[in-house]
């Protein structure tokens, strides 16, 4: 079967990492979490105790960060300045963080050609939230993965319980809430789902069943 790029976009809590992993790994394909690389970014933003929406103080960052991804089947390792802190990207205020430097333009551009070198090989799963309208519209294989909010909350929930950090779903909720918007209506790269995406509604679904409904399109469109 040609390798393809697949790409997977959707809100927090639609099931897109544990889905795009499991993808990968069926396909025998690389998974790339990009989300990470702002994440990443969000981590050093808030070291240096920076405004998100300082364009200067971040194009500083930029200018000096020796940011990279390290791809693979179960992680998307990130490592800055010879420094793997994949173990910090996961708290809510780096998400928080996170979603707030994905909406300057510049930390957009600059993130673009990384996230392209990744793919160039194609035989990727790239998780995301513009990844099929900005990243790699010309992706043979696009995704959108939905869920009801209050699923997407719990599930989220349970997650960051399993790693030790202890907010209630009530605030998870709201900063699902929160993220979601400020996702969904930015000026550059908004969350949204490619004209060319596939809808998958996740909400009544495990994860083997959107597995399932993923990989079969994937090999109609590849056949």
């Amino acid at each position: 079967m040609e390798k393809v790029i697949i790409t997977i976009d959707g809100p927090a809590g639609a099931g897109k990492t544990t889905v795009s992993r499991a993808v990968a790994k069926e396909l025998g394909y690389t998974y790339v979490d990009t989300g990470a690389l702002y994440r990443g970014l969000a981590v050093v933003v808030r070291q240096q105790n920076v405004d998100p929406g300082d364009d200067e103080a971040l194009a500083a960052i930029c200018k000096d960060l020796d940011l990279s991804l390290v791809p693979g089947v179960e992680e998307t390792k990130v490592i800055v300045n010879g420094e793997d802190i994949t173990g910090q990207l996961r708290t809510p205020e780096i998400s928080m963080t996170a979603s707030a430097v994905s909406a300057r333009p510049l930390v957009r551009e600059w993130l673009l050609g990384i996230q392209r070198d990744l793919g160039a090989k194609g035989g990727a799963v790239f998780e995301g939230r513009d990844m099929g309208t900005v990243v790699f519209p010309q992706a043979q294989a696009k995704f959108f993965l939905v869920a009801d909010p209050s699923v997407r909350a719990h599930r989220r929930h349970q997650e960051l319980q399993e790693k030790g950090l202890a907010p209630t779903e009530e605030e998870v909720a709201r900063d699902m809430e929160k993220r979601d918007r400020n996702d969904s209506t930015r000026a550059v790269a908004p969350l949204k789902p490619a004209v060319d995406a596939i809808l998958v509604d996740s909400t009544q679904l495990n994860i083997g069943e959107v597995v399932g409904v993923i990989l079969g399109r994937v090999r109609e469109i590849v056949s």
